[in-house]
Order: C-alpha cells, then structure tokens, then sequence
C-alpha cells in the first residue's frame, strides 16, 4: 500500500503565489514581457502563466525561467540552511552533538 503526500497546503499556495509574484516581478525588472521571458526561458507562455500565478509548472521549467532571468543561484542561495540563523543554530547543535548533515 503506498502513501499518497498531500502537495498542497493554505501554507504551500502561499508561498507559490508569493514566488510566482516575484518572478513576475523579476521579469517586470529586467522590462521582459512575458512572451519574451518564456522565448528565453524555452519554456511555453502557458508555462510561465502557472509559475507566475502558483499554480504550476515543472520544476526544470522554473530554473529554466529563473536561469533566464539571471537569478536562479540567487534563488537556490536562498534556501541554504547555512544562510538561516534559526537553521545555523540548529546545525551548530547538531555538529556539536557529534552529528552530520
């Protein structure tokens, strides 16, 4: 019997709107419409539409958008746990208990 993992959430749709509201954003930015970021990003307008709305998209269709943008290594810097102070104390813990990651 497998386990079905629930994908969405109140918290989930929030932060996909949000992110999607900064690649719109991103694209305003860079003076890009959006038929000229997807060109770019060779990712189809629908595509883009759903990762700027929050609603979809493959992820290589989002680094494909973010690389094109220029940002994609910003976006995964933003998520190192190394940069997160709540996560570095807790790394800190960890280490100290003889731990790894």
């Amino acid at each position: 019997m497998s386990v079905m993992v629930q994908r969405s959430s109140p918290r989930r749709r929030r932060q996909l709107v949000a992110f999607g509201e900064n690649i719109r954003r991103w694209r305003s930015i860079n003076g890009l419409s959006a038929a000229e970021l997807a060109e770019r990003a060779a990712v189809s307008r629908q595509t883009l539409r759903a990762i700027e709305a929050g609603t979809g998209g493959r992820i290589d269709s989002l680094f494909a958008v973010l690389g094109a943008l220029g940002i994609a290594d910003a976006a995964v810097a933003g998520i190192d746990p190394y940069d997160n102070d709540a996560a570095r104390a807790r790394i800190d813990d960890i280490l100290r208990g003889g731990g790894a990651l």
